[in-house]
């Protein structure tokens, strides 16, 4: 049996793709892998420049963005490995991180996911590992929730020297243990974009695996990239994607309150960005980019939150 499968799930980032792939044959020793990369619809050549470059990847095309959670599925279907790793297009491995991750889990049995230290290129740590949505997280200044409870809310400023276990873990780089999966279940294919992983840690938190941190296992993290090239729509993605997660594993009460609180929380932002244009007659860059984000989150709501606005296609906005 191979010991790991790599799942790499790309939309229109064609050098970044090769660029961590690069990484998974320049880094990865002493296992035996599979690599898969599940193309969502890409423009850019991504899939030729894959066939030409690293032949021996197995490539899935799709000819529409399907989502995170569809394409990650589809790859999980054609399983046989202990262990799946789920990479973003935008990371690059560091010497030994996926060796680390690996010896933890063959050492930790209950672990069903473990994730790595997620840096920026100078080795500047980045958040690596996060709380479960709750009103308190989302309605709230992380920073200042982290800065005045630090043991409940921790934060990449903490200094972690050993394997911690965790609520969540951002899926930038995460390790998944095969057998947890077939007890849980692949992703849930109701999020399109965002929180696929953290439902996914909450659900094997449930059936009594464990999350944890590994620190040691070191992997460069460009951030967003996918992101950057629709701002708008990813961030009502991200909030489509709250409310499901919500829904699916809060109180009724909770998810009420949340619909209700983080409307109001994007009126009093849009309302303070408009403010804060016309005080500067629009001339400030950052500003308008946040009048941008918020104008076009309050007019989802105002449309009663359709499915034809955000990330997914035109074939699926019926």
């Amino acid at each position: 049996m191979t010991d790991l499968n790599f799942i790499i799930v790309n939309w229109n980032t064609r050098e970044l793709l090769l660029d961590c792939i690069r990484s998974i044959y320049t880094t990865v020793t002493g296992l035996s892998y599979r690599i898969h990369v599940i193309d969502n619809g890409s423009r850019d050549d991504s899939v030729k420049a894959v066939h030409q470059q690293f032949p021996q990847v197995h490539v899935i095309e799709n000819r529409e963005n399907r989502g995170f959670a569809v394409a990650v599925n589809q790859a999980l279907e054609e399983n046989t490995a202990l262990y799946s790793v789920l990479l973003n297009t935008d990371t690059i491995l560091r010497k030994d991180a996926i060796q680390i991750m690996h010896s933890f889990m063959e050492q930790q049995k209950d672990a069903g996911i473990v994730g790595a230290q997620l840096q920026k290129p100078d080795g500047t740590r980045q958040h690596s590992y996060d709380n479960h949505p709750t009103l308190a997280t989302e309605l709230f200044n992380k920073s200042l929730l982290r800065w005045f409870f630090p043991s409940r809310y921790p934060s990449k400023k903490q200094s972690i020297m050993h394997p911690v276990e965790v609520e969540s873990v951002i899926g930038a780089c995460i390790m998944v243990r095969n057998e947890a999966v077939r007890h849980v279940g692949k992703l849930d294919e109701d999020y399109f974009f965002f929180l696929e992983e953290t439902d996914w840690c909450y659900r094997m938190q449930k059936a009594g695996w464990k999350v944890y941190h590994v620190p040691d296992a070191r992997v460069v993290h460009l951030g967003g990239q996918s992101k950057k090239m629709a701002p708008w729509q990813s961030q009502v993605e991200y909030c489509r994607s709250l409310y499901i997660f919500f829904k699916k594993n809060r109180s009724t009460f909770s998810y009420i309150m949340l619909r209700i609180l983080y409307l109001l929380k994007i009126i009093l932002n849009l309302t303070a960005n408009s403010n804060a244009n016309l005080f500067v007659l629009f001339q400030n860059k950052k500003l308008r980019y946040r009048l941008s984000i918020y104008g076009k989150l309050f007019l989802w709501h105002l449309l009663l939150c359709p499915d034809w606005m955000g990330l997914k296609p035109v074939e699926n906005k019926r």
